[in-house]
């Protein structure tokens, strides 16, 4: 038998969870043809994969690429740490469903994240995912449609129930993205306009992703003190809906929170016992990462940027955030200022050390930067601590994700200091938590960044290693393999990974990218 592309002389961990063992791997199209003893076989290209492990190909559960794979479809932060499909879409924010009015904001208040000449033309989901056919891309995409996208399309930036008609819009636009291949939907219930649904709100809406066997990704609505609380409304809109759950980036935010991971393990233990579908992602950092403006409470959101702008200048509306809770955390030295267009010396600085150099309070620090930049700033924060990360780390339900874009260290994707997760999630945690700590075992690690996700996800043909399967396929070194990326120094490639294919296409070949974009847009069957 002849193969496109045969691998040697590698140890073979399968997905499964099972331990490594010596075979080779045939590749014929896009498909895994043979494994075995194949060393006798003609290929038109030989891979001698000796000292090397050949895995599925990482299955970012929890990725934004949504607009960067157009912008650059070779993703290269994400395909060069070994991920061959990304589902985006997430945290409520997906590009489409997109009416005039929304094209319109996004336009004004994404335009320091776009290249000149990007034009956001498309409306529907079905619309979307042509582009990316048409552009091409580098790995496989798992479109989810954004709850909170669907809310801005009907009521724009609203705080206030639905009325029964906008309800039904919703509902409607919801079943449209599924109908055009979303798998699910998400939700980013710390951010505006999304935070502005309440339970019933999105019960109904989750009815709908569960008439059409999706899942519903969740960004709870509090991952600090009210983490309990945010837990059991995830619960509860599971039971009363039917929806399967996906918890996104499960973490307990803020230094007086730590160590309540180990509660909010055995609350969702608890809840898979009485038969709820749960499963929950994790990045594997101490920090996390979103836009500046989160640091600002919702009431001060509504009606959208402009709105928020216009509030940020007024003294007294200034003075209240100040009397008030911040969002995130009120410890500002723990923000660092990962994006700044028009600041970028302020870029890998804390907001405290900015305030020392404007001589400044620092949260008047945080709202000039937000008029400076539009409310396009973007920043890192420190809240999480390494105990609660390994704790659910090594619980059974927990998949591995990047909650990162592709980006690039050339080109129009390098601006910025971006949280080092958009380069080095996945090989972290075959570094850091299996061979350097033992948190996890090689082939659990494995498992949980391929076919747990695909089973999440509801891929029949990825995740695994099988006779028949997509020959989405990684090869690393397990004793070198190791995330470079840093807080100060994000745009830096891992090292040991030497190969990925992407449907039987290489994208990387010998730890270089080949501009290949053998990637293929997943649109889930209706």
């Amino acid at each position: 038998m002849d193969f496109d592309i045969l691998i040697v002389n590698g140890r073979v961990v399968d997905g499964a969870g099972n331990p490594w063992f010596k075979a080779d791997v045939g590749i014929t199209g896009e498909s895994i043809s043979a494994i075995g003893k194949l060393h006798d076989s003609g290929a038109g290209r030989t891979i001698d994969a000796e000292g090397l492990v050949v895995a599925p190909g990482f299955i970012d559960i929890h990725g934004h690429s949504s607009y960067s794979v157009l912008i650059d479809p070779r993703v290269e932060s994400k395909v060069r740490q070994g991920v061959t499909t990304e589902v985006s879409g997430n945290c409520g924010t997906s590009p489409a469903p997109m009416s005039g009015a929304v094209r319109e904001y996004r336009e004004t208040f994404m335009r320091a994240q776009l290249p000149e000449g990007f034009d956001l033309d498309w409306e529907t989901m079905g619309e979307y995912l042509d582009k990316i056919d048409e552009r091409g891309a580098a790995f496989n995409v798992v479109p989810l449609v954004g709850q909170g996208s669907v809310r801005q399309n009907v009521m724009g930036f609203e705080d206030r129930q639905t009325t029964k008609g906008e309800l039904e819009e919703m509902r409607d636009l919801i079943a449209g993205a599924l109908n055009d291949g979303a798998w699910g939907m998400s939700s980013g219930l710390v951010t505006t306009p999304s935070c502005y649904a309440d339970t019933d709100e999105l019960t109904e809406l989750a009815k709908v992703v569960a008439e059409h066997r999706g899942v519903y990704y969740i960004h709870l609505r509090g991952e600090s003190e009210t983490l309990f609380e945010a837990l059991d409304e995830a619960f509860e809109i599971g039971r009363r809906s039917g929806v399967s759950l996906e918890i996104v980036h499960f973490k307990a935010s803020g230094r007086d929170n730590w160590g309540n991971t180990e509660e909010g393990l055995r609350r969702i233990e608890e809840a898979r016992a009485q038969g709820l579908d749960i499963t929950l992602d994790q990045y594997p950092y101490i920090a996390s990462s979103i836009g500046l403006s989160a640091l600002i409470p919702p009431w001060a959101h509504e009606g959208g940027n402009d709105r928020l702008l216009e509030r940020l200048r007024d003294p007294k509306v200034r003075r209240r955030i100040k009397e008030g809770p911040t969002r995130l955390t009120n410890e500002l030295d723990d923000v660092l200022i990962s994006f700044a267009k028009n600041n970028p010396d302020y870029e890998g600085k804390r907001v405290t050390e900015i305030a020392r150099m404007k001589d400044k309070d620092p949260m008047d620090t945080v709202f000039d930067l937000l008029l400076a930049e539009n409310a396009q700033a973007g920043m890192v924060v420190f809240g999480m601590s390494e105990e609660d990360v390994e704790r659910v780390m090594r619980s059974p339900y927990m998949m591995v994700c990047s909650d990162g874009l592709g980006v690039s260290p050339s080109g129009t994707h390098n601006r910025g200091k971006p949280h080092p997760r958009y380069y080095g999630a996945f090989p972290r945690v075959l570094s850091r938590y299996v061979r350097e700590k033992g948190v996890l075992s090689l082939q659990e690690a494995v498992r949980k960044m391929t076919s747990l996700p695909a089973q999440r996800i509801g891929l029949r043909d990825r995740g695994l290693l099988r006779e028949g399967f997509k020959a989405d396929v990684v090869l690393f070194d397990p004793e070198t393999v190791n995330d470079e990326a840093t807080f100060i120094d994000p745009h830096r490639f891992p090292k040991g990974i030497p190969y990925v294919m992407v449907n039987g296409g290489l994208v990387v070949d010998g730890g270089d990218q080949t501009g290949a974009l053998p990637g293929q847009v997943l649109r889930k069957p209706c």
